[in-house]
């Protein structure tokens, strides 16, 4: 049987955006499903807008997600001279020939056809003449003048073109560069490319790469088109609906796990199962059970995936991917221990890394700013008077469970409800009236700390 070969391959013009992503997924899914080879192929034949920093960010990315390729990366233009070759083998076998038209006339000759009702496809003018290179001249791939060229599509079944709709496009440049159309068909034939997944954006260059294939004798791959991800509104997804490069969202916090499993679930389903590690994907995978329709993206749902994966994080581990966030800021990293109790306690209050950054940011805030309107609830004089008191009190390091004890015996001694010690207490601490445990909180801080932002609490007037 031959090996199952995929490949994914951009063009290194833009960072890696989510539906290239997801096109990345299901092919690395496919070959590993099926113990294939998956190629990564950067398509950098566009000089003027191919840059090495956006090659670095795809390859970033694609790491990030765990996309591992087999082999070293294969660059587009280091295959220049194999793509010359495989024009000048058409040429001399009639299938392709020199076309000397200018721009000009061909637009002319272009709008004459809508006029008169026709197509605006190229006429053939130079299709018999047995022309050679010129300057500005291109080349042209002879293609067939009637008949049908088709293909069963494994997402969206039998597709079928007209060929008098395609006309003879252009394979050589009048610059010496090669046409994607035929670069990426003289690739994916000498790269033994077996099955190609890509979005539904290219199913119109399909019947031209499938005539080039048979022009070269080539073997033809198999074919599926992904349907494209929609915004909101149901219009292609673009920035307007929010971000849309995946190293983005790693920024804004994003799990990798969370990113994939979001992604491969806009478009394919395995039963109601909506969580899938990449391991119990790449098990599961069948293109079979890709949808032929366009999938919208939701950020609420990937906000949900988020928060589970975050929860699902070991806390050493979490504390590591949310503390560079953190360090951005400045702050200084605690010992170990430390950062893991932090970790626990935010885990379960924000969706992103982002988030349980900002939860935990109080907690390395010399003094953390009071929210006005917490501080005027709740440091009132009487709770100043209650807070002078935990001061007395609060003195030595003690376990969380410690200090729950401590302050419940407070609490009854001052014959009021635990709420009304703990919160003007939580407000010192940590400026808000929502925050982690409390006895946690202060476990953490240390007797130093707390004393502190006890002080700074007591000085405060509405």
């Amino acid at each position: 049987m031959t090996q199952i070969v995929t490949r994914f391959a951009p063009s290194p013009t833009g960072h890696l955006h989510i539906g290239g992503a997801r096109t990345a997924l299901f092919n690395w899914l496919l070959a590993r499903k099926l113990g294939g080879r998956f190629v990564l192929r950067i398509e950098d034949t566009d000089a003027l807008r191919s840059t090495e920093e956006f090659t670095q960010a795809i390859l970033s990315a694609m790491t990030w997600l765990n996309l591992d390729w087999d082999g070293e990366p294969v660059y587009q233009t280091r295959r220049l001279a194999l793509h010359r070759e495989y024009i000048d083998k058409m040429l001399s076998s009639g299938q392709a020939y020199w076309c000397h038209c200018k721009p000009e006339d061909l637009e002319e000759r272009r709008q004459a056809a809508l006029a008169a009702g026709g197509k605006p496809k190229y006429d053939g003018l130079c299709r018999e003449k047995n022309l050679g290179p010129a300057p500005g001249a291109v080349v042209r791939f002879k293609g067939p003048e009637a008949g049908e060229t088709g293909w069963t599509d494994l997402i969206k079944g039998p597709v079928v073109f007209d060929n008098r709709e395609l006309d003879d496009l252009i394979i050589l440049k009048s610059d010496g560069m090669p046409t994607y159309n035929l670069a990426v068909v003289v690739d994916d034939v000498t790269m033994n490319i077996t099955h190609i997944v890509r979005g539904d954006d290219h199913v119109n260059n399909t019947p031209r790469q499938i005539l080039l294939y048979k022009a070269l004798g080539a073997a033809l791959p198999q074919f599926a088109h992904v349907p494209m991800i929609l915004g909101a509104d149901k219009t292609r997804l673009s920035k307007r609906h929010g971000a849309t490069s995946v190293m983005a969202y790693k920024e804004m916090g994003y799990l990798p796990q969370a990113l994939n499993n979001y992604l491969a679930r806009l478009g394919w389903s395995h039963g109601d199962q909506e969580i899938f590690s990449l391991d119990e994907m790449r098990e599961l995978f069948d293109l079979s059970h890709v949808g032929r329709s366009a999938g919208v993206f939701n950020p609420e749902k990937l906000d949900w995936l988020n928060s589970h994966y975050i929860k699902e994080t070991p806390p050493e581990a979490l504390g590591e991917l949310f503390w560079p966030y953190l360090e951005k800021k400045g702050y200084a990293k605690p010992d170990a221990e430390t950062l893991v109790k932090i970790t626990h306690t935010v885990r379960e209050r924000g969706k992103t890394l982002v988030e349980l950054a900002d939860k935990a940011e109080f907690y390395f805030q010399e003094l953390p700013p009071l929210d006005p309107k917490a501080a005027t609830k709740f440091l009132t004089p009487d709770n100043q008077a209650m807070l002078l008191a935990m001061k007395d009190v609060l003195t030595k390091p003690l376990t969380a469970q410690g200090f729950e004890d401590l302050l419940r015996r407070l609490a009854e001694e001052k014959a009021v409800k635990l709420g009304a010690v703990a919160q003007p207490l939580r407000v010192a601490l940590t400026g808000q009236t929502a925050s982690p445990g409390l006895f946690e909180i202060l476990d953490i801080l240390g007797p130093e700390k707390n004393l502190k932002r006890i002080d700074a609490a007591l000085a405060f007037r509405a």
